[in-house]
């Protein structure tokens, strides 16, 4: 009997750290600030990682279409994305890339 409870605890404990990756966070540990516009132009989503936390850079994080992991951009970037985005909306910016 305490066999199988130490076996159902371990596997509990199991399922809880693989289930929230043990709480770790995923952090931007580099930025780049030289990204091209076109693969500006195909970000879906983003969001900003600040350095008061568990990371110890700010960063902004950009999830681009087609690409399985996000691109860690220097929060520079992000004035650059906001323009590009109003830009589409306005449709002043043809899709030239």
């Amino acid at each position: 009997m305490d066999v199988k409870v130490a076996f159902v605890i371990a596997c509990l404990c199991t399922l809880a750290i693989t289930s929230t990756e043990a709480g770790i966070p995923k952090c931007c540990v580099a930025t780049a600030t030289d990204i091209p516009v076109g693969l500006l132009l195909k970000v879906h989503s983003w969001n900003m990682q600040t350095s008061s936390g568990a990371c110890d850079i700010p960063a902004l994080i950009l999830y681009v279409k087609e690409m399985k992991k996000p691109i860690c951009a220097h929060p520079k970037v992000k004035r650059t994305l906001m323009v590009l985005q109003w830009l589409i909306k306005k449709n002043k910016l043809k899709a030239a890339y």
